[in-house]
């Protein structure tokens, strides 16, 4: 699903790693630099491929691959750099710097993997029940026992066919 810069923007946008403004100028800042956002677009990829090999095994009861692990902290230094506090009505908040580099999209990224694997969250990340779907997901629910990753699509698929075979078997 990246198969162009603009869709790790929209990725980000949609999940609100980073807002509208930011986003923008960030596709601005890709056109006039293409090679840069086909470079940063493979290091979306490979974070992507980290973060499902450390989550996959966490999923699976197995040890985090060393390496996806490795690359993975690589990408959550590399943002932490780009960090710093700021006052927040009576407490403080992270924020990043500047977006100015291409590479900008892949720090929140980063980071909220980070926070999630050092949480108390992490027992409440599944995977999606669909056979069809290869999603994770935060559990979220008030009991923890959600199943599909989006009930409008997966769940919703799910329970269709569902009901067409109670209607074969009726029939």
């Amino acid at each position: 699903m990246l198969a162009a810069y603009g869709d790790l923007l929209r990725f980000c946008e949609d999940s609100g790693a980073l807002d509208l403004d930011r986003v923008q100028k960030l596709i601005e800042r890709g056109y006039m630099a293409q090679d840069e956002g086909l470079k940063v677009l493979e290091q979306a990829r490979e974070l992507r491929e980290a973060i499902h090999d450390v989550f996959f095994s966490i999923l699976h009861k197995r040890p985090a691959p060393p390496v996806a692990l490795a690359r993975l902290n690589s990408y959550i230094q590399g943002a932490a750099g780009h960090m710093f506090l700021i006052p927040a009505k009576g407490f403080f908040e992270w924020r990043f710097d500047e977006f100015s580099g291409l590479a900008a999209p892949l720090w929140p990224i980063a980071r909220a993997a980070g926070e999630l694997l050092a949480s108390d969250q992490l027992e409440y990340v599944r995977a999606c029940s669909s056979k069809a779907c290869e999603w994770m997901f935060l559990d979220t629910s008030k009991n923890h026992h959600r199943r599909w990753c989006d009930m409008k699509r997966c769940g919703n698929r799910a329970k269709v066919q569902r009901f067409y075979e109670r209607q074969k078997r009726s029939s």
